[in-house]
């Protein structure tokens, strides 16, 4: 009898094995428990070195990352009023495939046309309708900067042109958006508050944190009204390395979790915010700022990262920047190369120094085992498919000590397998908020 029980043990624990089990709180969010096969879908293979900002369906252009641009980030910010369909299609009919200079130029010009609309609209004292267009005209404006270089003359004066609609806009919401300055070190860190409802209790809050080439702007609508909708206060600043802080010289540096400790400072002086139901969500490279701060800060309530980054460089190692030599960059697209030259120069290296991001990554790294309040990974399964993202987040999961722990990897079958889940920002909401409202009940 014991032979025979020995047995079933030894075959069940094969089976766990090659099941690829990686225990509880480990869910596909849907019925397909397989993440697709790349090789079928002809975009983002993980036999070739990763570049995350590629999809892995295509929406419209031929050059991989303009498509992951327009697709993710464009189309997928309608849902939080970013975007209007017609509108972005439009624009991008107009942009040669894969050309920095097109897209730049007709983004800026969808911008100024809904700009003026919105301008019309608030003299003629009709507040939603220009609130409205003044968000769209923010995001367009701030979507022409993505492939401008930090030294274009029109660089400065289309973000801040970005920043003055969002801040204009947001007078007009109700509450107000929020337009706040903190100052840490020897800079001012900037970005934006709102309050969850016009009372005076201190309710729940959402501290979001950027990747590698964010602004304040990405991080409103990337979930901003998501959390508005849920009751959550929302407050999101750029730390160094983000915005507009590299022509200040301020770059991503290794203790990306000291900037983050002063933005926790700043919520928790704040009546409005409830010091017990504070959590902190990190995407793209900010899925290890953030948790580089929660292993060292324990008024952080929940952490939240998509995904977990918990050895950047490793990561980078893995990425097709890690191999980007003259004689491989130029047969890259001027689209690809500016939004890499991009990233180079928030770490402080330059423009044409690719491979540089390794080494300049090694130092973002944290301790799940040191992380203990309740967290959540969200993982799109197209990223997912790296084996280096899988490894990272897979560790992570099983290291963290919380029981209130949760891994989510989302489908491509619903729209969500891209880098951060950018292209279905309702899907991976539902998963973050839905944990999130169990967690602080």
């Amino acid at each position: 009898m014991l032979k025979k029980i020995c047995v079933i043990g030894v075959l069940f624990l094969l089976f766990m094995v090659t099941a690829g089990y990686r225990g509880p709180g480990v869910i596909f969010a849907s019925e397909q428990k397989t993440v697709p096969n790349s090789k079928s879908l002809g975009i983002g293979s993980p036999e070739k070195s990763v570049d995350p900002h590629v999809g892995y369906f295509r929406f419209y252009f031929q050059d991989e990352k303009m498509d992951y641009v327009f697709g993710s980030l464009i189309l997928g910010a309608t849902v939080n009023h970013g975007c209007e369909i017609g509108e972005a299609f439009y624009t991008a009919s107009k942009i040669k495939d894969g050309d920095a200079a097109s897209w730049q130029a007709e983004w800026i010009k969808t911008a100024r046309l809904v700009e003026a609309r919105g301008i019309k609209s608030l003299a003629g004292g009709h507040t939603v309708s220009a609130r409205d267009q003044f968000l769209r005209a923010s995001y367009y404006y701030h979507m022409g900067l993505i492939s401008m270089p930090s030294d274009d003359t029109r660089f400065k004066e289309t973000a801040l042109k970005s920043r003055a609609l969002l801040k204009k806009a947001g007078t007009l919401l109700s509450p107000k958006l929020e337009y706040i300055e903190i100052p840490f070190e020897d800079m001012v860190l900037t970005g934006y508050f709102r309050k969850a409802g016009p009372g005076k209790n201190p309710v729940k809050t959402l501290i979001f944190i950027g990747g590698a080439e964010t602004y304040a702007e990405d991080h409103y609508f990337y979930i901003a009204p998501q959390t508005f909708d849920r009751g959550y206060n929302f407050l999101s600043l750029e730390i160094p390395g983000q915005g507009l802080l590299p022509l200040e010289g301020k770059f991503f540096r290794p203790d990306m979790a000291a900037p983050i400790k002063a933005i926790v400072d700043y919520a928790l002086s704040r009546p409005d915010v409830d010091p017990q139901r504070l959590a902190v969500y990190g995407y793209s490279s900010g899925g290890g700022f953030a948790p580089m701060a929660a292993e060292k800060d324990n008024r952080i309530k929940a952490v939240i990262m998509n995904n977990a980054v918990m050895d950047a460089g490793a990561g980078v190692g893995k990425m097709d920047v890690s191999k980007a030599t003259s004689d491989v960059t130029k047969t890259w697209s001027s689209f690809k190369m500016r939004l890499n030259e991009a990233i180079a120069w928030r770490f402080g290296l330059a423009k044409n120094d690719l491979p540089g991001l390794v080494e300049a990554n090694r130092p973002m790294r944290f301790d799940p085992a040191k992380i203990t309040m309740p967290a959540l990974i969200l993982v799109a399964s197209g990223e997912y498919q790296s084996p280096e993202i899988k490894r990272q987040n897979d560790l992570c999961f099983q290291l963290l000590p919380n029981a209130k722990k949760r891994m989510v990897i989302t489908p491509l079958e619903e729209g969500a397998s891209n880098h951060c889940i950018m292209e279905n920002r309702s899907l991976m909401s539902q998963e973050l908020f839905d944990w999130l409202d169990e967690v602080f009940q």
